[in-house]
């Protein structure tokens, strides 16, 4: 090895040792999109029903009254739009692309609303791939939606890693059959969720019975389900039990999807429905950070920031940042908004004093006097080193300016 060679080597070393802070890999949002929660459906291995029970959830909690999208993820796998029975393109602008609605309106963007032809195969490598995920989520203009279902590639590669790293996740659910090797296979998924400290929200086992329409009992064709073995050692919860039911089989087969008749995942529903804010899960103290911001800096105006820049932590440390559109000023009404986001903390240059006064009655701590760069103040705010000035604007003209 030359000797130039070897100082390289040596000085990369130690950039790397000083190199102490995690690399970014978030996304920002594509600033015309809104999106509350992002639910991620992930599986071991393939076969297992995951784009079906990332169709039927998105269709339930359509039924529910909430806007719903699915953003398909499974680039070389893509089955969503069959299911739904969507075969048109997507539109686009200078502003950026648009999903297809599907008949009940839940917003999705699959790959095959761009190939020329549906049963062109897709021949990429994984970082083209990856890319492409991440474009569906900063390039798509995905307009208030709810609930977003991020449909996974089956295992642990590199678009569940994008997903993970890149994008809000909220929390995932683990899709499963009762086949034994699926205990395995199961346990690396969870894993990867825990070491990315994605929260997982439960388990769902398809394929569980067959139930005969002549004797009406439940016949286990794959054995005796380990489901519970898996949950129990990991703590988690089975949220739901689907049959094999030639019905659904048919309904993703004709793309009619959001007319199956079944209530199998309607507890998942439930807990997607009352998911506690800001709940603390396996002991870790969890907060969110809100900064009114204008091009990443911290704005002088609150209600006329350009967005409102959110950093989830966990323990102290950042591991989640989404650039939220400031949705509007009218007077109370961003208060309210940024406590149904589950925010603990704001953080501003000014603000009114009504809006300190609500902020004050949902017990949102309010940072005011800031000044410098919006990621930088959550994280002095961490450290402990970021205090109130108490900065308040009485004056008529800023008075709706700064949120009162």
């Amino acid at each position: 090895m030359s000797e130039n060679c070897t100082e390289s080597c040596s000085s990369c070393s130690d950039d790397c040792e000083e190199r102490k802070e995690p690399i970014d890999f978030s996304e920002k949002l594509n600033e015309l999109s809104s999106v509350k929660k992002v639910i991620g459906i992930m599986s071991g291995k393939g076969g297992v029903g995951k784009s079906l029970v990332t169709s039927m959830l998105a269709v339930e909690m359509n039924r529910r009254g909430y806007r719903t999208a699915i953003l398909d993820a499974d680039i070389t796998g893509p089955s969503i739009p069959k299911a739904f029975g969507l075969n048109e393109k997507a539109a686009g602008s200078e502003l950026g692309l648009y999903p297809v609605a599907s008949k009940t309106g839940i917003e999705i963007m699959s790959i095959n609303f761009l190939l020329e032809n549906e049963t062109d195969p897709v021949v990429w490598r994984g970082p083209v791939i990856a890319g492409t995920v991440k474009q569906f989520w900063t390039e798509v203009i995905w307009k208030d939606i709810d609930y977003m279902f991020v449909d996974m590639p089956p295992g642990t590669g590199d678009v569940p890693l994008t997903v993970f790293q890149s994008l809000p996740v909220d929390g995932i659910i683990i899709v499963t059959s009762p086949q034994e090797l699926v205990s395995m296979i199961v346990t690396k998924a969870v894993k990867m969720a825990e070491m990315m400290k994605i929260p997982i929200i439960g388990l769902v086992e398809n394929m569980s019975y067959f139930k005969c329409l002549d004797c009406d009992k439940e016949h286990k064709l794959f054995g005796e389900s380990h489901i519970e073995e898996i949950a129990k050692e990991h703590q988690l919860e089975v949220l739901a039990r689907m049959p094999i039911d030639p019905k659904i089989a048919a309904a993703c087969d004709k793309g009619m999807i959001e007319l199956f008749d079944g209530n199998w995942l309607d507890n998942v529903a439930n807990v997607l429905e009352n998911e506690p804010k800001n709940s603390e899960t396996n002991g870790e103290d969890k907060m969110k950070i809100a900064v009114a911001s204008d091009n990443g800096l911290v704005s002088g105006h609150f209600g006329h920031c350009e967005s409102f820049m959110m950093y989830d932590t966990v323990d102290g440390k950042i591991i989640k940042i989404e650039a939220v559109p400031n949705p509007g000023h009218k007077p109370g009404f961003l208060p309210v908004f940024l406590d149904e986001q589950g925010v603990n903390v704001i953080i501003s240059g000014g603000m009114g004093g009504g809006a300190v006064d609500i902020f004050n009655e949902k017990n949102i701590e309010v940072i005011t006097g800031a000044t410098g760069k919006a990621e930088d103040l959550a994280k002095l705010y961490l450290m402990g080193e970021l205090i109130s000035t108490g900065s308040v604007c009485h004056e008529h003209q800023h008075s709706d300016e700064c949120g009162e």
